[in-house]
């Protein structure tokens, strides 16, 4: 059986899939080398990570499964990053959800009893192939038992049934547990356990009723690693907790930030971002990189930012072919900053060439020693294929391919971010005045062709799926031709200066076309930077610019009221855009195009919805509130769950300080005069489930965050104090413990108010609360 193996993650809180990887097809080996950073609330117990065989026909296989707890995730203070191997999938362990129950110690002079008032239940396991369940609860004491009624298509039941158990006197001197399962009823075949809750019988002498919500546990079989029969997986993950505090305790360190670039010290002087630029490790470089390009859009000042770090690094560079080659500051800054406001020009660039590369597969080697002729077809009638005609067949396409790719780049000046062209314009300004001889004429090109071509182009060359060009990874022979496209686009980013000087010696033949394109790229490039507009005037994204998009993307609209059409005729495609203050949709995309709007200060939850809804899929929705007081709800499709994820955690960030936010919602959908989840006739009945407010998936395309950003940037000079007063930064140090002392005398007012969210990344795990 060919394998086409795919990842889920699973948070046992909530039983969702958070993210899914790309399928690699065909291959018992799989590489992802994806990255996710996830948003899990304080109160997540462990980490599911599920490999599964996808099938084009039927339900994807489960191969096995990794169970990490959160204790075991954070015992390792670097992060846990090591091959495990996958253990089988028992039923009874895969629970989820919680049950509302009241338990009671009736003593009286006539009888002693147990009395279980059981309420409702939510979130269960999914068991039949409707997506629901028919759900039934039973109490158990030594040999009592009694049992609910049977609530059937539903994950949401509402039992409101007392059951009383009958106790002997001295029963009430036995140890034990209390007992109260949760079973899925089948009219055929034996039932499917939902999950249990044990209560120990001596917490009832102490507190005769205990009533609340409690979490179904799973029968607690031990699992069987299958000795690596299953395989494994090689994981890194780490955990960090964070405490984010009100975004007024962080403003000092906001105004030292504003202060080093609106008015920069010298460049031997010290300033916060020096200071960064001390405190991190190689590892956490990236990250820092990443959250402070964030905190400058945030502030309309990522130019002066950029342009701050890269003063710096060229003033420090002598040997200018050194220029901008390491993973310092200023190189992870501009490399993050061109991902957070140019993938959609990227996608507009590259998208249709990296289409054609997928749906054609051809087979292209230039590697003598790597030509494999039975993977090639047969391209002459007089015999079999050889080596030259495979070498000369490559080589032809490559040239197509290499020649689509810079064409299409070098005829993109007017598609490129404004921004993004200032930027590169005081970059070539400052290498300019530099390095001004005329043996360094080339220096000013390279300086952002390093950039443009080798940080950015190429690596979405090789990882089309990194950077969403693709929604899977290519294959073996697809992977091969990419690596080659890229390989020469690096080459053609350092105008073929390095030609003939490496070991590749085989990548001749694309020599004469790159050095055809050195002209043309450095026409590009002073194109590229030939822009008058102030940076003051350049749109940049910014939480404090509400007209400024932050996300936005074509998905699936369904409205609830009105007509109630066929599932698969429910969902209209719709583009959304998603503003700080609005939440809008159209047709299309052309201006001209009437926009429906949603009011940010309207939503009042934002929440998935169970697939046995409408048959679909990633479906999440949004409810909202209008002036008249009236409850409105749309529903949106996404592509993936990794989509889904990240609007549903971008719209939660725009609407976070909302005040008319709802306790609860209905996963489901009122179809037929009743909602699918929990059965209710009334339409405007409480929803069954509790809401959530905390963001699920987190990365550079999401809106931005100020004050979990500004923790990051806090931590990280907390974290390198000892160092900093070793070298004597005595008059910034002033200001940062004058902050530190600041929170940590808000900390113990605040902690008892807070409410938590984890964030665990694979590879780069953090966490991070709201207040």
């Amino acid at each position: 059986m060919a394998i086409q193996y795919f990842l889920r993650l699973l948070s046992q809180l909530f039983a969702t899939f958070p993210c899914r990887t790309a399928t690699v097809w065909k291959n018992l080996n799989p590489f992802w080398g994806e990255e996710y950073t996830l948003h899990l609330p304080t109160g997540f117990h462990s980490l599911s990570f599920y490999v599964m065989d996808e099938d084009t026909i039927g339900h994807d296989d489960v191969i096995g499964k990794i169970l990490l707890s959160k204790d075991a995730i954070g015992a390792q203070a670097k992060g846990l990053d090591n091959w495990l191997n996958l253990t089988r999938v028992d039923p009874d362990e895969e629970v989820q959800g919680e049950i509302h129950l009241g338990l009671e110690l009736l003593r009286d002079a006539k009888r002693i009893g147990l009395r279980c008032h059981f309420i409702e239940a939510r979130d269960l396991a999914p068991r039949d192939i409707s997506g629901t369940s028919d759900p039934f609860a039973r109490i158990l004491f030594n040999n009592h038992s009694a049992e609910t009624s049977i609530i059937k298509k539903t994950r949401y039941p509402h039992w409101s049934e007392t059951l009383e158990l009958e106790l002997e006197t001295w029963e009430l001197t036995e140890g034990g547990s209390v007992t109260v399962e949760v079973w899925d009823w089948d009219m055929v075949g034996k039932n499917d356990f939902l999950g249990k809750v044990e209560i120990p019988f001596a917490c009832l002498h102490k507190t005769p009723l205990l009533q609340g919500w409690f979490r179904l546990l799973p029968l607690g079989n031990h699992e069987d690693d299958a000795g690596g029969k299953l395989g494994a997986l090689r994981l890194k993950v780490r955990l960090v907790e964070d405490r984010i505090l009100p975004s007024m305790y962080y403003q000092p360190l906001i105004d030292l930030l504003v202060e080093s670039v609106i008015s920069p010290a010298e460049v031997e002087d010290s300033s916060p971002l020096t200071m960064l630029e001390e405190v991190t490790t190689v590892e956490s470089r990236q990250d820092v990189a990443m959250t402070l390009v964030k905190i400058y859009l945030g502030q309309g000042l990522v130019v002066p930012f950029l342009d701050y770090l890269s003063t710096r690094e060229v003033n420090h560079t002598s040997d200018p072919n050194t220029l901008f080659r390491s993973n310092s500051l200023a190189s992870k800054a501009m490399e993050q900053f061109m991902k957070a406001v140019g993938m959609l020009y990227l996608h507009e660039v590259l998208k249709p060439i990296i289409n054609r590369i997928f749906e054609e597969k051809k087979y292209i080697e230039l590697d003598p020693c790597k030509i494999d002729l039975n993977r090639t077809r047969r391209i002459s009638f007089k015999g079999a294929t050889s080596e030259a005609e495979v070498r000369e067949s490559s080589v032809e396409m490559l040239q197509g391919y290499l020649s689509s790719i810079v064409e299409s780049i070098v005829g993109s000046v007017t598609q490129c971010p404004p921004v993004m062209r200032v930027a590169f314009k005081q970059l070539h300004k400052r290498v300019e005045e530099q390095f001004p001889e005329p043996e360094n004429e080339d220096v000013k090109y390279l300086a952002i062709s390093g950039f443009f071509f080798l940080r950015f182009f190429a690596p979405a060359i090789l990882t089309p799926k990194l950077f969403h060009l693709r929604d899977q990874h290519a294959d073996t022979r697809t992977s091969r031709t990419l690596l080659l496209l890229a390989k020469a686009v690096q080459s053609v980013g350092n105008l073929g200066l390095q030609l003939g000087h490496g070991k590749e010696l085989w990548m001749e033949p694309l020599h004469p076309i790159i050095l055809c394109s050195v002209a043309s790229v450095k026409d590009f490039l002073d194109k590229l930077i030939d822009i008058d507009q102030d940076m003051s005037e350049v749109p940049q994204r910014a939480v404090f610019l509400p007209s400024v998009t932050v996300k936005e993307g074509y998905l699936q609209k369904h409205k609830a009221e009105g007509p109630q059409l066929l599932s698969r005729f429910a969902f209209k495609k719709r583009y959304f855009w998603l503003s700080s203050e609005t939440l809008s949709y159209a047709k299309t995309l052309d201006p001209w195009q009437v926009r429906s709007s949603i009011p940010i200060q309207c939503v009042c939850v934002v929440e998935r919805v169970d697939e046995n809804a409408f048959q679909q899929q990633h479906v999440m929705q949004v409810v909202a509130q209008d002036n008249d007081g009236q409850m409105h709800t749309i529903y949106i499709q996404c592509k993936n769950v990794n989509e889904l994820n990240q609007w549903l955690s971008a719209i939660r960030k725009a609407s976070i300080y909302n005040e008319r936010m709802l306790p609860s919602f209905h996963p489901g959908a009122y179809r037929s005069g009743k909602w699918t989840c929990c059965l209710q006739t009334n339409r405007t009945t409480l929803g069954c489930s509790r809401s959530h407010s905390a963001v699920t998936l987190g990365d550079w395309s999401d809106p931005l965050d100020p004050d979990a950003e500004t923790q990051t940037i806090y931590k990280q000079l907390l974290q390198g104090r000892d160092k900093l007063r070793s070298v004597a930064y005595t008059l910034i140090l002033g200001h940062l413990e004058a902050m530190i002392n600041l929170l940590q005398q808000t900390v113990c007012r605040i902690i008892c108010l807070s409410q938590g969210v984890y964030i665990a990344t694979l590879g780069l795990l953090s966490t991070h609360i709201h207040y």
